[in-house]
């Protein structure tokens, strides 16, 4: 079922994306997995984004910051834990749980691949975020 929309029965995305500051991707490739920052450990989740989601969450959430990494997360190697939930009324978020709801760790090996942000233009850009219809 597709938790985006309850009505659906659409699988998931083969990709979410999460907005990881340098000190985060350092500890995860250090660790082998992270449990994010301060709202993650205080809403019990790891929040993530859909692609198309990326460039909102990073003029929302991060403007002004330079030590960023996008990295693409696997949904087959978190999708035990990885909830869509409302996060107003027109934009359903990832949000990585781990099994039962437990808030586990986001494991290094869903990590398919992670890209420096940069700002260029006053645009955030990446090679992930290149091509895409953001």
């Amino acid at each position: 079922m597709d938790h985006r929309n309850p009505m659906t029965t659409l699988p998931p995305p083969a990709f979410v994306y999460r907005i990881s500051t340098a000190d985060e991707w350092a500890e995860l490739e250090r660790t082998g997995s992270t449990l994010g920052g301060d709202l993650d450990r205080s809403t019990g989740c790891i929040h993530l984004s859909d692609l198309s989601q990326v460039k909102m969450t990073l003029n929302n959430f991060f403007l002004g910051k330079n030590d960023l990494y996008l990295l693409e997360i696997d949904t087959a190697k978190i999708a035990d834990g990885l909830i869509y939930e409302a996060a107003d009324g027109c934009n359903h978020f990832p949000h990585f749980y781990g099994p039962d709801r437990s808030f586990t760790a986001l494991p290094l090996s869903a990590v398919v691949k992670a890209d420096k942000i940069e700002m260029s233009s006053n645009d955030f850009t990446c090679s992930l975020l290149e091509g895409s219809a953001l």
